[in-house]
């Protein structure tokens, strides 16, 4: 009898174990559904559709491999099972499970109603770490472990139907030139590479937006569309950590490091699997209400036209690339949040369809974190200008961003305005003084923090998302154990 093979976000063959597991049960048609209704959505992008074509091209070649052969329907999930169903009498289907935005959510929803109409068997199985249907915290990161430790799975032998793929649609036209690139490949390289090579320096060079371009491993988008998995990534991980002979290479350190941002993805991502409404709402309800969006400043911020230097080039930055490192993701949502006081949701929707890597069980639980809105998390207010002079103290990120200010010197890169000669720039005044609306925004926050019954509100979202062990620190200073609690964005 006819299994379908569901693929979503897992375009791999290796440690797969919906397609393993659908090899057991009968004859496989391995089956993907582009829903252009998904693509029409406000967190969705170009190059995060540039990027499934190219992983999706490769998926097709490995599934070659094994005999099989990928069958792309576009339209809606449910009509398109429904006819794969009638085609192939199929009575069974696997794929594994999905955290992501609420239109996903939805689609689940709907499939499995039809799945249950239809007599069809559903069987949904974990790829990551985390965990469906969980109360609390309590033994999650054991649990967690326990999965990653795991053998990785391989194919049994298998057999294969097909049936008729439709043609590719242009829904919508990659707008990043120097995105990365999709495919299970490109993440293999990746991996191999930041293990060997690049990833000596990961722990020193992480927070800068020069350096941790290289620096760090670059596998987020393809965690986040599964053309690599997890467990495959963490124990590739450990191999070379045994490997390694000790000395001040920086190696050990370094992998220490990125296992627990590994972690750190999984925790981040339970938290929306806990608590779907965190992507439309505030976490703890006392800030609803906090914020306007000023449409005005919101798209100055987009465009990097804020007036404050590293602001934008981050921002630019990220238009043009689909990446930033994690540091920079945590200043720009915070800057927009705190120094612009914008509603988080608007910002936090603009901020996905740049990042090609968007994972929505990474993005919206931070986007949260840096806007304080959870309740249950410090306050981080950054100094634009002082990131600028920290992370970037030679110039050379902020110059290649924001030429408009190559006539400025050195010591006024960060604040032209204070230049003598700032009139001559074609570059704006900045938006806000930022000592001034960084005080403004404390004032606002802490308010809040004060209302009546604030503090009970917050214990119970720390007893239902709270990590219950903190990951191991890479050194001893406050401004590292600040970072440990702002990872999740990208590796």
């Amino acid at each position: 009898m006819t299994v379908i093979c569901w693929f979503k976000k897992d375009l791999r063959v290796h440690d797969h174990a919906a397609l393993a597991r659908a090899a057991e049960l009968g004859p496989v048609l391995p089956v993907y559904v582009l829903e252009p209704a998904l693509w029409q959505q406000p967190d969705m992008s170009g190059r995060q559709f540039a990027f499934l074509r190219e992983s999706l091209r490769d998926l097709h070649r490995e599934l070659a491999e094994v005999g099989l052969t990928l069958c792309v329907r576009v339209g809606d999930a449910v009509q398109e099972l429904e006819a794969l169903r009638q085609e192939t009498g199929a009575q069974h289907m696997v794929s594994h499970e999905e955290t992501g935005n609420a239109w996903t959510f939805a689609r689940d929803r709907a499939v499995a109603d039809w799945a249950r109409s239809q007599g069809v068997q559903w069987q949904e199985l974990a790829q990551s770490g985390v965990i469906r249907r969980m109360n609390g915290r309590d033994g999650w990161a054991k649990k967690r472990n326990a999965y990653l430790r795991n053998p990785l799975l391989s194919l049994p032998a298998i057999q294969g139907i097909t049936a008729t793929s439709h043609p590719w649609p242009d829904l919508l036209q990659d707008d990043c030139p120097s995105r990365q690139w999709g495919g299970r490949q490109e993440g293999l390289l990746l991996l191999g590479g930041f293990l060997t090579e690049r990833g000596r320096t990961y722990r020193k060079a992480m927070s800068s937006p020069l350096e941790g371009a290289t620096a760090c491993s670059r596998l987020s988008p393809h965690l986040a569309f599964g053309t690599l998995s997890g467990r495959e990534v963490a124990q590739a991980t450990a191999v070379r950590q045994r490997e390694i002979t000790g000395g001040r290479t920086g190696w050990s350190g370094s992998l220490k490091s990125f296992q627990a941002r590994l972690a750190w993805r999984d925790h981040f991502i339970q938290k929306l699997e806990d608590e779907p409404p965190l992507e439309w709402q505030c976490l703890h309800p006392a800030y609803e209400g906090l914020r306007e969006d000023d449409a005005t400043r919101r798209q100055a911020w987009a465009e990097g036209q804020t007036g404050l230097p590293f602001v934008d080039a981050c921002m630019r930055s990220l238009a043009a690339t689909g990446w930033l490192n994690f540091r920079m993701r945590s200043m720009v949502m915070a800057v927009a949040s705190y120094h612009l006081w914008l509603d988080w949701r608007a910002t936090g929707q603009h901020l996905a369809r740049m990042f090609t890597d968007y994972e929505p069980g990474i993005h919206w639980p931070q986007v949260q974190m840096q806007s304080g809105t959870t309740g249950m998390n410090t306050i981080r207010i950054y100094n634009p200008v002082k990131q600028g002079h920290d992370q970037d103290p030679t110039g050379a990120f902020t110059r290649r961003w924001v030429p408009e200010l190559r006539e400025v010197p050195d010591e006024f890169l960060q604040e032209p305005w204070k230049w003598e000669g700032a009139t001559r720039l074609r570059y704006p005044q900045p938006l806000v003084e930022p000592q001034t609306a960084a005080r403004h925004a404390r004032e606002g926050i802490w308010a809040v923090r004060k209302g009546q019954g604030f503090r009970d509100t917050a214990h119970r979202l720390v007893d239902r998302h709270a990590s219950r062990k903190r990951p191991p620190r890479p050194a001893k200073t406050r401004q590292t154990r600040v970072d440990q609690r702002q990872l999740g964005f990208d590796f």
